[in-house]
């Protein structure tokens, strides 16, 4: 067990702050944020450029080091090092917070294990800001982020969030967006209630709210523009387990496996599923679903 006092003034070390910058509006940046980046020695930004047209509109002179997701195993030794020779540091990503779908928590796990101060300060969060204003369920919610690109891996991670109750936060980039829709509509049903939140804090903002099928009809009849959060709204009502085995008892493989198909699972996951229950090789549960002899 580690336990941390936040402002121990006897500690020997520097203090690495997690400092949230503006998901759009610069408006947004607290007061605490700038102070503290101007007051720190070296601020770890992931795109310096992108950071340095931050600072130069709130007048902070700070010298930066570039810190991202390419280049943590050079760069985090180093930051430790500084950190352990007394010098203080910002991490900062391109948008929001820290950690949250962008680098720095290696570098928080690294500092833990120093014994270095890590303080974290609130601050605008895309998904957050989303999902107040989504008309969703704002609570309880299960935050995702970006699903795999891989097509494969997509549809077994919504293979595993499918029976979630929780209303579910993902983020995606435009070029992206109208295939996740789709993914999402294949492994949830196109009736979920759904919002698609477009350019949060900026000049164009957009909410589009309604269920899957629809913001997808959306996609499909519009220009595609801006960083997006998807909020859908969980399961309401989960296939469980003791449901499921009272269903199967009299059913044949074959009915047993569309059971599941139509509790949200794949074809392949289902098939798995059922081989597992009766002990039997999946090959076994193929054949007979495909009626191959």
């Amino acid at each position: 067990m580690i336990t941390q006092r936040s402002f121990d003034t006897k500690s020997k070390y520097g203090t690495l702050y997690l400092v949230p910058t503006p998901i759009g509006n610069l408006e947004d940046m607290t007061f605490r944020a700038v102070s503290v980046m101007k007051q720190v020695d070296l601020i770890a930004a992931e795109d310096t450029r992108n950071t340095q047209k931050l600072l130069n509109h709130f007048e902070i002179e700070t010298k930066q080091i570039s810190f991202h997701e390419h280049n943590t195993v050079q760069r985090i030794p180093e930051l430790i090092d500084k950190l352990k020779k007394g010098i203080s540091i910002a991490q900062v990503s391109d948008a929001g917070m820290p950690s949250i779908s962008d680098p720095g928590h290696e570098l928080v796990v690294a500092c833990i294990k120093s014994e270095i101060t890590v303080v974290p300060l609130p601050g605008a969060n895309a998904g957050i800001t989303a999902l107040i204003a989504s008309g969703v369920s704002p609570q309880p919610f299960y935050f995702y982020g970006f699903l795999s690109r891989k097509p494969k891996e997509q549809r077994d991670e919504l293979a595993k969030l499918v029976n979630r109750q929780e209303t579910l936060i993902f983020y995606e980039a435009p070029h992206r967006l109208l295939k996740t829709l789709k993914s999402l509509q294949n492994s949830f049903g196109g009736l979920r209630a759904a919002s698609l939140c477009r350019e949060l804090t900026k000049k164009h903002e957009e909410f589009i709210r309604g269920t899957l099928d629809q913001v997808i009809e959306w996609a499909n009849s519009t220009t595609i523009r801006g960083e997006f959060v998807i909020i859908v709204s969980g399961n309401a009502q989960p296939l469980e387990e003791n449901k499921i085995d009272n269903l199967m008892e009299n059913l044949s493989l074959t009915q047993q496996v569309d059971i599941y198909i139509k509790d949200g699972l794949s074809v392949n996951e289902s098939i798995k599923k059922v081989a597992k229950a009766h002990n039997l090789r999946k090959q076994v549960v193929y054949n007979e679903y495909h009626g191959i002899k």
